[in-house]
């Protein structure tokens, strides 16, 4: 990891390692497809673990709906695939209500294996109080989600930037925001910005272009 990256790491964990607890702390990382953002939770997961924290680490991408809700819409529809990828009724009950303030913090990190598409449903665990909950993933600044921040991340990178990754990471696909195959996550993500602007509701932005060098903006 780059001086620059661990630097603003720790600069943003020691933020939230002072956070008040409610008995927990609740951290969204959001961001488009290709941002960085699994990454950068991760990382940001081991600076507070650093500090002493206790940290759960879970991503959004472990409460999909199964294929058939997700594309009930079709297959390439963008309004699809920011309505209903996530079962968010699931998300609240195994994940954000137990880390609610007054929660009980017996949770669940995932639900469902979208790669098998079949449910795949962690055991329970019992977070002691004062736990950091860190998730990362898109659409966490949605009507449904916003309120259940403590503290939260927006990563910033361009968008073809952001589709290259996406590529290499799928090892298939076009960073080519224009070619139709993206029209249902470029689109999709257009949908989410315009109707939540999670860059302004965001404790921060981030600026994720150069891995080695991320800039924070705010």
């Amino acid at each position: 990891m780059s001086p620059a990256r661990r630097a603003l790491l720790e600069q943003l964990a020691e933020e939230v390692d002072h956070l008040p607890t409610d008995p927990y702390v609740r951290v969204a990382v959001d961001g488009v497809d290709g941002a960085g953002k699994s990454v950068f939770a991760g990382e940001f997961t081991a600076a507070l673990r650093s500090r002493g924290r206790d940290v759960v680490h879970a991503s959004v991408d472990g409460f999909h709906h199964p294929r058939a809700v997700r594309h009930a819409r079709g297959p390439g529809d963008p309004e699809g695939f920011y309505r209903d990828s996530y079962d968010l009724t699931a998300l609240h009950h195994e994940l954000l209500a137990p880390f609610a303030p007054g929660g009980h913090g017996l949770h669940r990190v995932h639900v469902f294996d979208v790669r098998d598409d079949t449910p795949d449903v962690a055991d329970l665990a019992q977070a002691a109080p004062g736990t950091v909950l860190v998730v990362d993933g898109i659409f966490l600044h949605c009507p449904e989600l916003r309120g259940h921040w403590t503290w939260s991340v927006w990563l910033e990178a361009d968008r073809a930037t952001t589709l290259e990754r996406c590529r290499v990471r799928d090892g298939s696909g076009s960073a080519d925001p224009g070619d139709a195959a993206n029209r249902r996550y470029v689109e999709g993500q257009r949908l989410y910005l315009d109707e939540a602007s999670p860059q302004d509701r965001a404790t921060h932005v981030v600026v994720n272009d150069d891995l080695a060098h991320p800039v924070l903006r705010r």
